[in-house]
C-alpha cells in the first residue's frame, strides 16, 4: 500500500452528533471509518454492532473499516458485510477455524483481516498471512480508546513486515491503539499503512479538521 491511510475510529466521536462529527473528520482528509465492535465477551466492554455500520454507511461513502473484537465473529460476518463493511477484521485468538472465517469474508466481497492483541506473538498470524488483505496489530490492550501506546508493539509490527516482504504479500499493516502525532512517524518508517486514529482524533482540543490535517502531515 504506497498511501499511508488513516482510519477514524467512532469509538471515541460524539454519537449524539456522529453525522456531523464523520463529515468534519471526512473533509479533513480521513481515508476510512473505523468501527470498534466489542460484545462484552472478548473484551468487557460492549460497543456496537451492524446497525451503527449502517449509520455510518448512509453518511459517508468512506471505506468502513470494522474491526470485530467479539466471540463467535464467524456468526456475524453476513451481517456486517451487509451493513456496509468495506474491511472485516477478526481477531486470531478466538477463531478456531479461522483459515475458514477468512475466506468466508473474502467471499462476501470484503476485504478480511487478521488481528492480534499485545500479549499474542507476531508468530500466530504468519500461517494465514496468504489469505489476508490486512494485518491489525493491537499497540493496546483492546477495550477503551485513550489508552497509552505499548512499546513492545514496534518490534511487533517490524517482524509482520519483514514476514509480509519475504512472502512477497501486499497485505497491509493497520496499527490500533495509542496512535498520536508523537508515534505515527515512527510508526510509518517500520512500515505501517493506516493508522486508526480515535482520541487523537475526535477529542483532540484543537478539533476534528486540525488533528486530522497534523496526522497527514506528520506522515508526509
Amino acid at each position: 500500500m504506497s498511501n499511508r491511510i488513516i482510519s477514524a475510529s467512532i469509538l471515541s466521536a460524539d454519537l449524539s452528533c456522529l453525522a456531523d462529527q464523520i463529515k468534519q473528520a471526512e473533509a479533513a482528509g480521513v481515508d476510512w471509518i473505523h468501527v470498534d465492535v466489542m460484545d462484552g465477551a472478548f473484551v468487557s466492554t460492549i460497543t456496537m454492532g451492524p446497525i451503527m455500520v449502517e449509520a455510518c454507511r448512509r453518511i459517508t461513502n468512506l471505506p468502513i473499516d470494522v474491526h470485530l473484537m467479539i466471540n463467535e465473529p464467524a456468526r456475524h460476518v453476513s451481517d456486517f458485510v451487509k451493513a456496509g463493511a468495506n474491511n472485516l477484521t477478526i481477531h486470531i485468538e478466538n477463531c478456531p477455524n479461522v483459515h475458514r472465517d477468512l475466506l468466508q469474508i473474502k467471499s462476501l466481497g470484503c476485504k478480511a483481516g487478521i488481528a492480534l492483541n499485545p500479549g499474542t506473538p507476531s508468530t500466530s498470524v504468519y500461517s494465514v498471512l496468504w489469505e489476508v488483505d490486512m494485518v491489525l496489530v493491537m499497540g493496546v490492550n483492546p477495550g477503551a480508546s485513550g489508552q497509552t501506546f505499548i512499546s513492545q508493539t514496534y518490534e511487533k509490527i517490524s517482524q509482520i513486515r519483514s514476514t509480509l516482504d519475504r512472502i512477497k504479500s501486499n497485505a497491509a499493516i493497520e496499527v490500533d491503539g495509542g496512535v498520536n502525532l508523537e508515534n505515527i512517524k515512527q510508526l510509518s518508517d517500520i512500515g505501517v499503512d493506516a493508522f486508526v486514529a480515535a482520541t487523537a482524533i475526535f477529542r483532540s482540543p484543537r478539533g476534528i479538521p486540525a488533528a486530522v490535517k497534523s496526522l497527514k502531515s506528520a506522515l508526509k
